[in-house]
């Protein structure tokens, strides 16, 4: 018994601090998990990639054009801005990174002529944390955390939107799929105390819009499954902690995923499992 009262020794359920692409990580395989976020120091990568040097440059691009006043985001500035914010790192060579900044150019450009840009977001690449959990009462348990490319007000709710450059077109199904636009949702609205269910996936190549409704079920759907792996992250990791053996708490998950994973010089499985990928191969066509 403690001076204040009784001590049964129940400590308080420690909450999982967890970000969409930490989750993503572990779920698609353990070791690269693991070799990102806990091995110290950092075991040996890849170089860059072109289609992620691409879509960071596009990123920084939009940001940059939301920052000016609206009555300078044109067309042409925007692609300007993407002049200014490029990068070569990843491509094959000078000309493969000029034949992509200015097919990148032309998708930012395109953009701003077609999409209302002189609106002023509610965030532009901004931080959010919120308390969540899942099922009927709604119980705490994790704190869902992560950058957010844009949100927006419309008609008194907010909106996620989410700039993609990759190969293909996404579609309404794969905007309800897309576990982190769900738990930015969750997190948006909690934060930001009002109604967040509609998330989209703006694709600059293809200048389409996929967006998907949300509801209650749907949202608390993806916090389940968020909730599961974060449990089983959270038990991997305490074991490690104590003692426990690196590889079997954080086993390899191999396929071809493995040709272009940024661990792959680390992790003979993943040599062993696919070719490598060439560091331009996954640029969009």
């Amino acid at each position: 018994m403690s001076q204040l009262g009784f001590d049964f020794g129940v400590q308080p359920r420690k909450l999982a601090r967890v970000t969409p692409a930490r989750l993503s990580t572990f779920a698609s395989c353990p070791r690269r998990y693991r070799m990102s976020y806990l091995d110290r120091p950092t075991p040996r990568r890849t170089g860059a990639w072109a289609h992620s040097t691409l879509g960071a440059v596009v990123h920084n691009a939009l940001r940059a054009l939301f920052v000016l006043p609206p009555r300078k985001r044109t067309p042409e500035r925007a692609a300007a801005l993407v002049t200014e914010h490029w990068k070569n790192a990843g491509f094959l060579d000078a000309r493969q990174a000029g034949h992509y900044r200015e097919r990148a150019k032309g998708w930012i450009a395109e953009y701003a002529e077609h999409h209302d840009v002189t609106i002023e977001p509610v965030g532009v690449e901004r931080w959010v944390s919120a308390r969540a959990g899942s099922g009927a009462d709604a119980p705490v348990t994790m704190i869902v955390e992560g950058r957010v490319d844009r949100i927006d007000e419309r008609d008194g709710e907010l909106v996620i939107v989410d700039y993609k450059t990759g190969r293909w077109a996404p579609d309404e199904r794969g905007a309800g799929a897309a576990r982190a636009l769900a738990l930015y949702a969750v997190a948006v609205e909690r934060e930001l105390r009002a109604p967040c269910r509609r998330v989209e996936l703006h694709h600059l190549p293809s200048n389409t819009v996929a967006g998907f409704e949300h509801t209650p079920a749907t949202l608390d759907r993806h916090l389940a499954q968020a909730e599961e792996t974060a449990d089983e992250l959270r038990a991997a990791t305490d074991i490690l902690a104590d003692g426990g053996h690196p590889e079997e708490l954080f086993p390899a998950r191999t396929g071809e995923q493995c040709a272009a994973c940024d661990f792959r010089p680390s992790c003979p499985q993943g040599q062993a499992a696919a070719p490598a990928a060439r560091s331009w191969d996954l640029l969009a066509p």
